[in-house]
């Protein structure tokens, strides 16, 4: 450790109540799929109520993409049942349907024929499905099919008191925090994809006869031998528009400038394609970002936000609450798609990036170096002795790996003292076999069951899925915890309804006045 890092741990060491406060939750995808794992056309089902008011069970993108939603926690067990009683409820009314848990997409019907997101026709539920027909238009609906596991951090506000970040008033040495945090995992992630990276592979209709670098496996699945992520490579979320935006991460400030210039700047290619057609609102406008949400990053400064208000309005007047990890790839070994050793090593992770010295990036350094480390870990992360740039000069993977891992296993090691019982060290400590033995990674271990099975991707996915909803059902949720899932879904329905009977207002001056909101960070 540094000086300051090692005062920054002595500090939480004496102070290790204030870890106990630690707040996460979890965001997970997953499709929908028929029982011969082709996507589901249905609509989201009624039993689950309105996916625009159910706060635990909305969608994403396509109708068939449900997003599961937990609450915040204080402990790993807790966020993980409460994520088990979700699956539990929506397997429980799915219909015949399952939940695909794997990132990269099902079987997928032409692009014309997947279904948008629908949340009903008030403007709040039109601008929600605006929005994502814009996405359509701008990234393609395959590339929208993708799922992942976003998860949510915040550490104690008395925490950072402790840590000491830069600035004149409480929420901005939190902001500054938070910030420092980020920059530190820009640097580090790559170590997240190497250990958990679990989509080396996709069926071979996801690319829609696109060239590509991959091999073939079978004849529906490809894959890279030595890929850990190819959900986080250019085969995901990218295009030329967002390639142009490198949104600061030194100071707060600077990042909602640019992400304000983002979602205020036209963009010659979605200019061409305007906002409306035949009358009808294809996107909400034509600048690089329809809203700050469009932005895709492995990590994300969050603040909650009111109805309608502008997340980065939020983030300038009242600082920064929480951070977002958006990298980590569906489990396909987990019925829930997370294991409870990754949300523990993900703790002690961020806890180790909060703590330890951040200098600031300058652009060569962001560009060159992390982003390159990142790029390079998705593609080939297990080729033998491949090495990662830092500080200017080539390291190897497995030995950068082992000494970051000796790194946080100090957090690792408070966390338990906080908790108590030795959880989190097990965590991490279970983590230096795969840097020596690239096999044991998920990513490994899935290509290493499909070439075993002779099952191609489809196959052999829909055969997890199947097992993880038996596994769920085979426990189902006790009568009165089934009856609150089913209750909230009734009430989000009338919820739903009673927008839709409020609104005075028509769409197009809704849609202004929701731009019209957006004002300059200062």
């Amino acid at each position: 450790m540094t000086d300051i890092s090692a005062r920054r741990y002595a500090r939480l060491d004496a102070n290790r109540d204030l870890l106990t406060r630690t707040l996460r939750g979890i965001e997970k995808e997953g499709l929908r799929v028929d029982d011969h794992g082709h996507l589901a056309r249905t609509p989201h089902p009624v039993a689950l109520g309105s996916a625009l008011t159910n706060e635990h069970i909305t969608t994403d993108y396509s109708e068939a993409l449900l997003e599961l939603i937990t609450g915040t926690h204080r402990d790993i067990g807790s966020l993980l049942g409460e994520l088990a009683d979700v699956h539990r409820f929506v397997n429980a009314n799915l219909g015949g349907e399952l939940i695909w848990n794997q990132s990269m997409p099902a079987a997928l019907p032409s692009e014309a024929d997947i279904p948008i997101a629908w949340y009903g026709k008030s403007n709040t539920g039109m601008l929600k499905h605006v929005y994502r027909r814009g996405l359509a238009h701008r990234y393609g609906k395959t590339m929208q099919c993708i799922a992942g596991v976003h998860y949510n951090f915040s550490l104690d506000d008395g925490i950072w008191t402790l840590l000491e970040p830069p600035g004149a008033s409480e929420q901005e040495r939190r902001s500054a925090g938070y910030i420092g945090l980020i920059r530190n995992f820009t640097r580090y992630s790559w170590l997240l994809m190497y250990l958990f990276g679990a989509a080396p592979a996709l069926s071979k209709d996801f690319l829609r006869g696109r060239e590509h670098p991959l091999q073939s496996l079978d004849g529906d699945t490809l894959y890279l031998p030595y890929a850990t992520s190819l959900r986080m490579g250019d085969l995901g979320y990218h295009n030329p528009a967002q390639a142009q935006l490198k949104p600061c991460y030194n100071d707060l400030s600077t990042f909602l400038q640019r992400l304000y210039a983002a979602v205020t700047m036209p963009w010659p290619a979605y200019e061409a394609i305007g906002t409306k057609r035949d009358g009808e609102w294809i996107q909400l406008n034509t600048n690089v970002l329809q809203i700050e949400n469009e932005y895709y990053s492995s990590i994300r400064p969050k603040r909650a936000t009111g109805r309608c208000e502008r997340p980065i309005t939020a983030l300038a007047e009242r600082g920064v609450q929480y951070v977002e990890v958006r990298c980590l790839d569906i489990d396909p070994f987990e019925p829930v798609g997370i294991a409870a050793d990754t949300a523990r090593f993900a703790d002690a992770f961020l806890l180790f990036c909060a703590t330890s010295d951040s200098p600031y990036f300058d652009d060569a350094g962001f560009c060159s170096a992390s982003a390159g480390n990142f790029n390079r870990v998705v593609n080939e992360g297990r080729r033998p002795g491949l090495e990662l740039m830092r500080d200017g000069a080539s390291v190897p993977l497995r030995t950068w790996g082992k000494e970051l891992l000796d790194r946080i296993l100090p957090y690792a090691e408070l966390l338990d003292a906080a908790y108590g019982g030795t959880a989190y060290r097990q965590a991490v400590a279970a983590q230096f076999g795969k840097l020596d033995e690239p096999q044991s990674t998920p990513s490994a271990r899935l290509l290493d069951e499909l070439k075993r099975s002779g099952a191609s991707f489809l196959e052999y996915t829909l055969r997890q899925s199947r097992q993880h909803a038996d596994t769920l059902l085979a426990s189902p949720l006790e009568a009165g915890k089934a009856a609150r899932y089913a209750e909230m879904a009734r009430v989000s329905l009338a919820d739903q309804a009673a927008i839709e009977a409020g609104d005075t207002m028509d769409f197009d001056t809704y849609v202004a006045r929701y731009h019209q909101a957006l004002k300059p960070p200062r």
